[in-house]
């Protein structure tokens, strides 16, 4: 098994052993801690955030979305076309209902599409990231690929319950994060 795949199964590993009261704990550390960092970073406006799928234990990002609309932000999220590889970037509001796809990915029931050049902040997802922002998802290059597509200014920036590796190795196509908060604060990259 190679670094990437070993690391891959350990978080998982790590995810599932923190229990549902510890995660619910971290989940509102994290969120606490994303509101305040839009707090002192107010030329933010529009943010693309990934939802959890409960089934693998990833953070609860809806009480995010909450506080972002509730603060007046543009709230945006994306629907997976996994035969393409893609991803399409929709609206989502206080009034949007989801339903999970075969994945367990929660989806907007109602989508309207939306421009992604407006995005400027992207929530990535990943199961741990290292000192110099390169992250681990789930190797199916989703986000490489989307966050590719966007402008170079939109700002990356990683969730992770746990404290990053020293060293993670990146491949050509892999974009680095410019931030990760954790419950316990935040880790600037560049």
């Amino acid at each position: 098994m190679d670094e990437k795949s070993l690391l891959r199964k350990r978080y998982k590993e790590k995810r599932k052993a923190l229990g549902a009261k510890r995660k619910a704990d971290l989940d509102v550390r994290l969120m606490h801690q994303v509101v305040d960092y839009c707090r002192a970073h107010r030329r933010f406006q529009h943010f693309h955030i990934f939802l959890p799928i409960s089934k693998m234990f990833e953070i609860d990002t809806f009480p995010m979305v909450k506080a972002l609309l509730a603060a007046g932000k543009q709230v945006y999220t994306s629907i997976a076309d996994h035969e393409a590889g893609g991803m399409t970037t929709v609206e989502i509001s206080s009034d949007t209902q989801y339903v999970n796809d075969q994945w367990g990915i929660p989806v907007p029931i109602e989508a309207k599409e939306a421009d992604e050049t407006q995005v400027d902040v992207v929530f990535v997802p990943l199961l741990v990231c290292d000192l110099k922002g390169n992250r681990i998802g789930y190797g199916k290059g989703f986000y490489d690929r989307f966050l590719a597509d966007l402008s170079p200014e939109v700002f990356k920036v990683g969730l992770s319950y746990f404290v990053p590796e020293v060293s993670i190795s990146a491949e050509a196509h892999d974009i680095p994060l410019d931030i990760c908060i954790l419950p316990s604060g935040i880790i600037e990259f560049n």
